[in-house]
């Protein structure tokens, strides 16, 4: 199991990755928001700064919503990441945001669905400086220079998302998910990818998994931080209680074997609470004894 965490929006971006690949993580992540009230940067550049102070660590949008861009821009804004990131980039791809989201990029809500499947089947081309036909602008267009191609880890959990990772992705990113429903939506996973790896590559899918929860003492139990789940994504709370990644490192070493029992290979935590530097450190130590 591989494990990566969100960046902090409250410390110095090049301070926070630059600990992260010290204590032993393996990635670090930032969001893609536009117009959703709260204060966020845009991922491609949070993650410029990550990459310039790192050279081991992976870096990850968790998740890049390329249907609120056109799909030349959104190619440019990856590859251009790619290329900072010395090829080390993970492309999490989703089409959520919310209508609010959509509204501010001019893009209908209605066309998310189509525009995330087109980005994704046409994204490789552009990435490989190849010429393609965009559908939506009406134009071909042939970007520069071409970059290796980062993988696509679908986000979501739903029927349409993980039919998207199986035939289109190289991973699924499902979050604030319990290990049952993980474990049963890497069969339908497998079943639909014809038994094996995605994007062709056979063997053990890749499944990540994005997280929350605080390590240590002091802080919001795992009842707490799942009430917050529960009002934020409608889990029913006994189950949202069940979510969060909570107590020493061993405890929750334990928990994050749970999840690679029901498949996972990598997990992205954001954490609910504490010193962001000391949860790394944690969950580092945690990672040690899985």
């Amino acid at each position: 199991m591989e494990l990566g965490v969100i960046l902090p929006r409250e410390l110095d971006l090049a301070v926070a990755a630059a600990h992260a690949e010290d204590v032993g993580l393996d990635s670090v992540w930032h969001g893609d928001h536009l117009a959703t009230g709260s204060p966020s940067l845009d991922p491609t550049v949070a993650l410029a700064v990550a990459a310039a102070v790192t050279s081991r660590i992976r870096v990850g949008v968790s998740v890049f919503v390329p249907a609120i861009r056109p799909l030349a821009l959104a190619a440019k804004q990856v590859a251009s990441l790619q290329v900072v990131a010395g090829g080390r980039l993970v492309l999490g791809i989703g089409s959520g945001g919310g209508a609010a989201q959509f509204a501010a990029a001019g893009v209908p809500y209605r066309e998310r669905g189509r525009r995330t499947d087109t980005a994704l089947r046409l994204l490789p081309d552009l990435l490989a400086g190849r010429p393609v036909f965009l559908p939506d602008e009406r134009a071909e267009v042939r970007l520069t220079p071409a970059v290796p191609r980062p993988p696509f880890w679908v986000g979501n959990a739903s029927e349409v998302a993980i039919r998207r990772a199986a035939t289109l992705g190289d991973g699924w990113f499902p979050s604030v998910i319990e290990a049952d429903e993980l474990a049963a939506g890497v069969r339908r996973l497998t079943e639909l990818a014809g038994g094996g790896g995605l994007g062709g590559s056979g063997g053990r899918p890749v499944v990540a998994i994005g997280a929350t929860g605080m390590l240590g003492d002091g802080g919001p139990t795992a009842a707490e931080i799942g009430a917050r789940l529960s009002a934020a994504y409608g889990h029913a709370p006994e189950r949202a209680a069940k979510i969060p990644i909570t107590g020493s490192p061993a405890q929750a070493a334990e928990r994050i074997a749970e999840y690679t029992r029901a498949g996972a290979t990598h997990l992205v935590i954001g954490f609910a609470a504490g010193d962001w530097r000391r949860q790394c450190e944690l969950l580092a130590e945690a990672g040690r004894l899985l």
